[in-house]
């Protein structure tokens, strides 16, 4: 009864969808982010179009961000703040870890 059984070995993969939908959530928490430059649906993730891009190199995530700041911020600051946010997240909720966050300013909105 006292019998320990050696450990399985098991594998854990985190679905890009998962990776995606809390870089969204990092993203749109930042003070200055008016909003991602499109929508986040099913078919722009099939299509790899949408506002946010994940490419898995091995279990390292590369992630590419397309927002669009309010008016009256700094986009340089926004865009590190949102680089630093999206990695923190994704890291500390998924485990994945996270080799760039690539953020481009598309439009500003006033």
């Amino acid at each position: 009864m006292d019998e320990v059984k050696g450990s399985a070995s098991c594998d854990l993969k985190i679905s890009e969808d998962v990776i995606i939908t809390v870089a969204k959530l990092a993203v749109l928490d930042v003070k200055g982010v008016a909003g991602l430059d499109g929508t986040v649906g099913k078919m722009s993730k099939f299509r790899n179009n949408g506002p946010i891009r994940v490419s898995m190199i091995e279990d390292v995530a590369a992630l590419d961000i397309r927002i669009k700041v309010k008016s009256g911020t700094k986009a340089v600051t926004v865009a590190q703040e949102v680089q630093m946010a999206v990695k923190d997240s994704v890291q500390s909720m998924t485990g994945v870890p996270v080799a760039r966050v690539n953020v481009k300013v598309s439009g500003i909105v006033f």
